[in-house]
């Protein structure tokens, strides 16, 4: 088999020729602007060393305790979706209702 034919992607030049196109595009841009980049990966990693993480940075913390944070924070969360989808159904059924019964009436 040919060694061109390893460079095909789903049997179409065509498609080949412009993912390798955009491919390249992107290399000669990002080494164009490598400081640039650079500077942004070095600020990010100052950023998110002064974030604060959801979960405890004690190294003698083991298994679900040193996820205590991050747990009860997606319990949080679940509850309020589950709240909030059971509020929007409530008030679906209730104007489901409604528009029955106007339409019903107006027949």
């Amino acid at each position: 088999m040919n060694f061109l034919e390893y460079l095909k992607i789903n049997d179409s030049w065509v498609t080949s020729g412009i993912i390798y196109g955009v491919l390249i595009i992107s290399l000669v841009l990002l080494f164009r602007n490598l400081a640039k980049v650079s500077s942004f990966i070095g600020e990010v990693k100052g950023e998110l060393r002064k974030a604060s993480w959801p979960w405890d940075s004690d190294p003698k913390a083991k298994g679900f305790k040193k996820y205590k944070e991050l747990i009860d924070s997606t319990i949080v969360v679940l509850i309020a979706v589950i709240l909030l989808a059971g509020f929007v159904q409530f008030w679906d059924f209730i104007q489901l209702l409604t528009v029955g019964f106007l339409t019903d009436i107006f027949r």
